[in-house]
């Protein structure tokens, strides 16, 4: 009995012992964590997302829709409490939660109607969002650009890459669904 007690002990500090260790590298890793703000994507990130749809409106009604942060989650259903620290501008942040996380980003340019581009920690993720707005005969063509890097998103690259691919397919059908009513 006492040696059954022993071994039992002895698993529970080895369970404990490896949780520690875990966590002490994921603190690391997130504490070291170093990423460089960009205007445009990382090219050589682990995952990036390049997309584009014609919304049949002008850009300046695409881009009222789309600047207006604080509404994001009234047509894009991904997105729960968005709120922007400010003027839709270069310098200012803003936090959202998408698929579970909270994102604090920050706007790094912004051309109105034309294009507007941020970046911002997740956990184990750094991504840098770009989108372009272009008016041709009274519609817009939005090409969307997202680069992803960070340790999680390198040990999870394909489920962040299908994951990317699907949101950013949302959002932009989303997007033309508000902008064309």
């Amino acid at each position: 009995m006492m040696m059954k007690y022993r071994r039992l002990r002895n698993i529970g500090y080895g369970v404990v012992s490896f949780l520690l260790v875990i966590s002490s590298v994921i603190f690391l890793l997130e504490y070291f964590s170093n990423y460089k703000t960009s205007k445009t994507i990382h090219p050589d990130a682990p995952v990036i997302t390049r997309k584009s749809i014609i919304i049949k409106a002008p850009a300046e009604k695409v881009w009222k829709v789309f600047s207006d942060v604080d509404h994001w989650d009234a047509w894009q259903k991904e997105i729960v409490t968005p709120k922007i620290n400010g003027a839709f501008k270069p310098g200012t942040s803003f936090t959202w939660k998408s698929n579970g996380l909270t994102i604090t980003s920050t706007l790094q340019t912004v051309e109105i109607n034309k294009m507007a581009g941020w970046s911002g920690p997740a956990f184990g993720a750094f991504g840098i969002h770009t989108w372009y707005f272009t008016e041709h005969n009274g519609q817009t063509t939005i090409r969307v650009e997202e680069s992803m890097e960070g340790w999680l998103v390198n040990l999870l690259k394909h489920q962040f890459q299908s994951s990317l691919d699907t949101s950013i397919d949302y959002w932009l059908n989303s997007l033309k669904i508000e902008a064309e009513k």
